[in-house]
């Protein structure tokens, strides 16, 4: 690592008078921006885990990624705009230590309070991907920005892949603690990298706190676009959230009887939103984001229908339907996650990170929404009522899509 560390550094130093990033520098990032990214998604396949062991019951346990989410939110929307403000280096660095502490706080829990509280930092800090993102923009040459960006984000997708597959794993081998052990490691061996490797950022804003937080309003009540995208992402991602913070209970439990490491092999299913991405772009290019976004909330709806439907049938058919409801509405979602972006970056170039936290927060805080009600329905109407909800939250997207494209003419 020493070897990696002194060429990151002795490379970057110089970006000033270099027409480009080095690779490792490259790497470093996306790396670091995919297990950051992870630490939100790792309890959700052991949450059946948390259960049979006697930790909470399966609604309170339900507000382990509840609180992670909402952490994460916070963190977005309190905390990103201080990327404009401060080095993001140094900010980047900060949020990683905190990580590390909550990460090895959750580990060694002997309760559910620690484990709750260490969750809501979890997710405060794990948004140091979200400060790694601009950094990588802001480092990278003109001509070469789009792909430097494109392979941060690699990094992204790939954590939120891998986390579940990785975490439900871990736990069936070594135990759930073994997970956020080896978490808290992992993120300390890229702050040493990143400490050493990441250059000093300059501030782009002079701007008093209270004023940085003062234009995320401004910005949402100039912006109808922003709102409805902001909204319709929150509902798309309350469903999605609802699915994936009880699927692991509802697998643990009969008639399924199924390990965390089979929830967490769900995870796959990401790899259609991730695949999907440069495809969505594309279209969204090609037909207008606006259509794409409609044309996504549809799958989403049309796929948690379908598994709504079969899960009442017998246990072999409505897991294959499972199997296939997951891959069709995690590319819904991904579609729509992808053609937001791209409304909300074409509405003022000056502010896309602001921008930016503003979408996110809206959809992070339908995540945290999503998980607690997900959990009470899972424990008072059972599974089926959770694909209903998910219905239910996608169908309210593609309304919102619907109406403001009513109301805007396009």
């Amino acid at each position: 690592m020493s070897a990696t560390n002194t060429n990151i550094a002795s490379t970057s130093a110089n970006l000033a008078q270099n027409d480009d990033l080095p690779k490792q520098l490259v790497l470093l990032m996306a790396i670091s921006v995919g297990l950051a990214v992870a630490c939100i998604y790792y309890s959700q396949p052991m949450l059946g885990v948390f259960v049979a062991n006697r930790l909470g019951s399966a609604q309170e346990i339900g507000w382990i990624p509840t609180l992670t989410q909402l952490g994460y939110a916070f963190g977005i929307f309190f905390l990103a705009p201080l990327g404009d403000r401060y080095n993001r280096k140094t900010i980047i660095l900060i949020k990683g230590a905190v990580l590390v502490l909550a990460l090895g706080a959750f580990a060694a829990s002997a309760g559910l309070s620690v484990m709750l509280i260490s969750s809501l930092f979890i997710g405060i800090a794990a948004t140091m991907a979200q400060d790694i993102m601009p950094a990588a923009a802001a480092l990278a040459p003109e001509h070469k920005r789009g792909k430097i960006i494109g392979t941060v984000m690699t990094g992204l997708f790939l954590g939120i892949l891998l986390s579940r597959v990785v975490s439900g794993v871990v736990a069936d081998l070594l135990g759930w603690r073994f997970v956020f052990l080896i978490a808290a490691i992992s993120i300390a061996m890229c702050l040493i990298v990143l400490a050493r490797g990441l250059p000093s950022i300059k501030p782009t804003s002079t701007l008093a706190y209270t004023q940085l937080m003062k234009s995320l309003f401004s910005l949402l009540g100039q912006y109808p676009a922003l709102r409805a995208a902001a909204l319709a992402q929150g509902l798309l991602s309350a469903g999605f959230s609802a699915f994936w913070s009880t699927l692991a209970v509802m697998l643990h439990a009969a008639p399924f009887h199924m390990s965390s490491s089979v929830a967490g092999a769900f995870g796959l299913a990401g790899a259609a939103g991730a695949m999907a991405a440069p495809f969505a772009g594309r279209f969204a290019d090609k037909l207008g984001a606006k259509h794409i976004v409609r044309f996504g909330s549809m799958i989403t709806a049309g796929f948690f229908l379908l598994m709504a439907l079969t899960s009442q049938l017998h246990p072999a058919l409505a897991l294959i339907a499972l199997v296939i409801g997951t891959v069709g509405f995690d590319l819904g979602v991904q579609i729509c996650l992808v053609g937001h972006q791209t409304i909300v970056y074409s509405l003022d170039a000056a502010a896309r990170s602001r921008l930016n936290a503003v979408l996110l927060t809206g959809m992070f805080i339908g995540m945290s929404s999503g998980s607690a009600i997900g959990a009470a329905l899972l424990a008072h109407w059972g599974w089926t009522a959770v694909t209903v909800f998910g219905t239910v939250c996608a169908c309210g997207a593609f309304l919102v899509r619907y109406f403001h494209a009513k109301t805007s003419g396009h």
